[in-house]
């Protein structure tokens, strides 16, 4: 049986809105990275998608070419040994001298790619036009992108400029190599509906195939889309393709959560953003897995389907997912199974691809503004690229090698949350309709049950389906080797988070030992024991191991010194950590805030503002505070993957305690000039504070401040519970 390769690839979209080209290789930084390479070459993939785009390569006029960017990084592929897969276009319309629309984009591409065949004639794999009836539908049926086209008509017009584009440049490319291969990529997924949108759910399940059926020669007389393109004028067109096809000779399928739709006609069940129509219809176009019970199979449907109507050679050229990496890692594990899975049953799939290598932009957004980072294999949001816990994982496919623990839970795709419209029943085989089961995993262990962190971890684990196990003091003493280890011995956790310490800096002063005792000498023994095991284990420090007299942000090389006796414990606690830990890793952050928490700041300030009282606030003090629910966030991706050393988790922004309550007030709707500004040393604080301990990160990004989320959730609680009322006698 043939081995199925690893593939991977940067998004590379560059489309026009308006006329504005977003380019998603500049918004990576890829543009200006080449070392970005060795870093994916390293991952040990077969191939790479990677773009030869004309947009960039010619973007004022066809006669002025310039091969220089993709020379370089073509060259370096060259060397390290990667296959290269080349893009034409992907998800554009052409330079601005043309658009899908116009009659000289196909002929104007394939120039373009003669041009590339003839520059790199050792290339064998193609794909000249990414998935052709996805972008005629984002550009000349809903109008996303330019030409932002709206009619039946100019999405057909669009289609079959791409396929023209397509056929020719394939022609341009063989008569350079005639081995050249054509990969045609696609999204693939299917739509269900209720029985009165039945027709339209039948169309939407022929078009999808249009692209590939074009390029086949099979849109003749007696295909179902036959009449209906003959009929706005394209009858011509459809003979010319059929009499010269271009069939791929991999068929590339992208597939996604959203790929598989669902449409019904009870708009009223659904948010007005959802809301369609056809000239008969109004209805409501949601993901099916939102709603459809049981849920589709994500690629197993698209794989079967596509080689039942084909049966040419099959790969998933797009594995990607915007979420939280445990469901990163999970949608990866079960693209992977299905292809295997696909394989054994006698389909040909040659390849599955890792896809936005380095991330996308703006997708949350469908590429029309900017929008969200979705991390990839590496996180770009630093000063070099960060490996995550995918780049590993792609690695271990390869070898068969265990994957990570977080993947032995189901994506969220795979369980009850995931509807959050009302439950429409599918017919499906039996088996559909169990509830799948998963192997046991290790659990991550979180020690810290009654503290503010402790919870917040366990929260956002539950969230995300990851396995935990919250500990308090009478489970694993941390002061007590022999707790500690009965806990691992009992648990067999994966990682520990250490979120247990001592948290009164004032009262430190006048208790230093039973501080340091708590917040070092019970973490530094818990290093140790899970060192013993090799168990990564991650503490939490603070601002406070700073002076405040750099006059700027710390970042992580900066030199400690403590003014107090809670920062000289946190100091110890990351000096015994970084020396006794199994890859350590130490977070400092500052100034915690969360609407879960009533022992924070932002919370005294919030009661003090709701009672109509005044609230005195430090105005000589910056510091960098950290939303709770970010935070935790945050940290359970870095624990996955698997990061070391001292790392800062801060928001971009810092302030003093004066203006942080400032802006509290001002989110809540209340006065801000109920906030009193004094200085420090009027607020009977015992422990020396640092004029200024605002964190940075060069590794991370920063989170976000989550001052209105803050707020948000305030006026919700209160809008639930309403107002405190007063009893009188």
């Amino acid at each position: 049986m043939r081995e199925i390769e690893r593939w991977c690839g940067v998004e590379c979209t560059v489309n026009r809105v308006g006329d504005r080209f977003h380019d998603q290789l500049h918004r990576s930084g890829h543009h200006v990275r080449i070392e970005d390479l060795d870093q994916i070459a390293g991952l040990g993939f077969e191939a790479i998608r990677y773009p030869l785009l004309w947009e960039r390569v010619s973007p004022d006029s066809p006669d002025a070419a310039d091969w220089s960017w993709c020379d370089e990084r073509l060259d370096r592929l060259d060397r390290l040994g990667l296959r290269v897969i080349a893009g034409l276009v992907h998800h554009g319309s052409g330079p601005h001298y043309t658009n899908l629309l116009d009659d000289s984009f196909a002929p104007g591409l394939a120039r373009h790619a003669a041009a590339a065949a003839r520059r790199y004639p050792w290339i064998q794999d193609w794909t000249p036009v990414n998935e052709p009836v996805t972008t005629a539908r984002f550009a000349a049926l809903y109008g996303h992108w330019y030409p932002h086209a709206r009619d039946e008509e100019s999405f057909w017009r669009a289609l079959l400029n791409q396929v023209d584009a397509t056929r020719l440049s394939m022609q341009a490319i063989r008569a350079v190599n005639p081995a050249a291969r054509l990969i045609q990529t696609d999204d693939l997924g299917r739509t269900w509906a209720t029985a009165q949108l039945a027709e339209q759910a039948a169309f939407d399940n022929q078009r999808r195939w249009a692209g590939w059926d074009l390029l086949c020669g099979r849109v003749v007389a007696g295909h179902p889309l036959w009449h209906r393109l003959c009929a706005i004028g394209f009858g011509e067109r459809l003979r010319v393709i059929a009499d010269d096809p271009c069939p791929p000779d991999i068929i590339g399928i992208n597939h996604y959560p959203t790929s598989d739709r669902f449409l019904d006609h009870r708009v009223q069940l659904y948010p007005e953003d959802a809301h369609g129509a056809n000239p008969h219809h109004s209805f409501a176009d949601v993901p099916a897995v939102r709603t459809l019970d049981p849920a589709p199979e994500p690629f197993a449907n698209a794989l079967r389907e596509a080689w039942d109507r084909y049966t040419l050679p099959l790969a998933l050229t797009e594995v990607h997912i915007g979420c939280t990496r445990e469901e990163q890692l999970r949608w990866t594990r079960v693209a992977w199974e299905a292809a295997c899975e696909a394989q054994a049953a006698g389909i040909d799939v040659r390849a599955v691809t890792a896809w936005s290598v380095l991330g996308s932009h703006d997708w949350d957004q469908l590429v029309t503004c900017e929008g969200c980072y979705e991390p990839g294999l590496f996180d770009i949001r630093s000063d070099t690229p960060r490996a995550t816990a995918l780049a590993r994982h792609w690695q271990a496919l390869a070898a068969a090698g265990r994957a990570h623990d977080v993947t032995a839970q189901p994506g969220w795709w795979q369980h009850a949350g995931r509807l959050t419209f009302a439950r429409a029943p599918r017919a499906a085989a039996s088996s559909a309709h169990r509830e799948r089961t998963f192997g046991a995993s290790r659990p991550l262990l979180i020690c810290g049950a009654t503290g503010t962190l402790g919870q917040a971890l366990a929260r956002a684990c539950a969230a995300r389906g990851i396995a935990y196990r919250l500990t308090d003091r009478a489970a694993c003493d941390l002061l007590d080797p022999l707790s500690i280890k009965a806990a691992l011995d009992r648990i067999q956790p994966w990682a520990v988070i250490n979120a247990t310490g001592w948290v009164r800096v004032d009262d430190a002063e006048d208790e230093e030992e039973a501080c340091h005792a708590i917040n070092a000498i019970a973490a530094v023994r818990l290093a140790e024991r899970c060192a013993a095991r090799e168990i990564p284990v991650v503490a939490i420090s603070s601002d406070l191991v700073f002076d405040g007299t750099l006059g700027r942000a710390y970042h992580e090389d900066d030199a400690p010194n403590p003014l107090n006796a809670y920062g000289r414990s946190k100091l110890a606690l990351e000096q015994g950590m970084l020396a006794h830990g199994y890859r350590p890793l130490v977070i400092r952050a500052a100034a915690f805030f969360s609407p879960h928490d009533p022992h924070n700041f932002a919370h005294a300030v919030a009661q003090a503002l709701a009672r109509g009282e005044s609230f005195h606030a430090a105005d000589d003090q910056i510091v960098s505070p950290a939303y709770v629910p970010a935070l935790v966030d945050a940290l359970l991706d870095l624990a996955i993957d698997g990061v070391s050393g001292v790392r800062h988790l801060a928001p971009a922004t810092s302030l003093s305690w004066y203006d942080f309550a400032r802006t509290i007030a001002a989110k809540l709707g209340h006065d801000p000039d109920m906030i009193r500004p004094v200085p420090g040393a009027q607020l009977g604080w015992r422990a020396l504070r640092p004029a200024n301990s605002a964190l940075t990160s060069r590794h991370l990004a920063p989170l976000p401040d989550g001052i209105a989320e803050f707020a948000a959730h305030r006026r919700a609680v209160l809008a639930t519970s309403g107002p405190a009322v007063s009893a009188s006698a």
